[in-house]
């Protein structure tokens, strides 16, 4: 699976202003809910729970929050790049401005960890961030991350 079928341009905010990591988690649920018809509420739920089982902000100013959700079609993704970083409680206890959230079909297993690994990766690269976080143009962010991904896949 690759991130173009998780993501669009339009599914890209690039200026994202949350107050906290709760925040951040709700705008991400309200603009999933949106794409996806799902309840904004429940997604919301999913995300929180998960980040009980222990933080997905995986360090760099990264996070990457997902769920699985009853009733979801596919895998689809939100991406933000936040207007100023937000504490996340990441592993490297840095706070987190670039975030990739991720919603699964409950059964989708092996689907959902391809895709999250392919995220991570992407994410990984330091020029790939660097662009990102100097752009406030959700194309220009969408070209970035799918030029890594082609990047990394050769």
């Amino acid at each position: 699976m690759e991130i173009s079928e998780i993501i669009s341009p339009a599914s890209i905010l690039a200026n994202l202003k949350p107050s906290s990591k709760k925040q951040l988690l709700q705008d991400l649920a309200d603009v999933s809910a949106q794409k996806t018809g799902m309840d904004g509420q429940a997604i919301f739920e999913t995300l929180l729970e998960r980040e009980k089982l222990g933080s997905t902000g995986v360090g760099n100013g990264v996070a990457i929050p997902h769920g699985k959700l009853p009733g979801m079609d596919g895998i689809v993704g939100v991406f933000a790049h936040l207007n100023r970083p937000v504490s996340y409680e990441a592993v490297d206890d840095q706070p987190v401005d670039i975030v990739f959230m991720l919603l699964a079909p409950e059964g989708s297993g092996a689907d959902h960890l391809k895709a999250l690994s392919r995220i991570a990766r992407v994410l990984r690269n330091q020029s790939t961030l660097a662009g990102i976080r100097s752009s406030t143009d959700p194309d220009a962010i969408f070209s970035l991350l799918i030029t890594m991904e082609n990047a990394n896949a050769a």
